[in-house]
């Protein structure tokens, strides 16, 4: 597994242990170019997470999906190994 898989992977765990709705959008050339790795709804809120391993950085148009999303009240981030717990604190606090 890629050291991104991991990240997603854990990044799973985490939301089946909320019971969180997700998705995760598959890149094809019908969808939208940029849009989160995941597509979460938790308690009526709307959240978009982005998966990093490492020092990779969201791409331009990733980062413009992420402002996106934060402009229209819902909660968009990047989360890698470093900050998982962010994503873990964000649905803890919705419960």
């Amino acid at each position: 597994m890629t050291p991104e898989g991991k990240v997603k992977e854990a990044i799973k765990k985490i939301l089946k242990a909320h019971d969180a709705y997700f998705t995760m959008p598959i890149g094809t050339g019908f969808g939208s170019a940029g849009v989160p790795d995941f597509v979460i709804c938790h308690k009526g809120v709307f959240i978009g997470v982005e998966a990093k391993s490492g020092t990779n950085k969201p791409t331009a148009l990733q980062l413009e999906h992420i402002d996106r999303i934060r402009k229209r009240g819902g909660h968009a981030f990047v989360v890698n190994e470093d900050n998982y717990g962010e994503l873990n604190e964000l649905l803890r606090g919705l419960e």
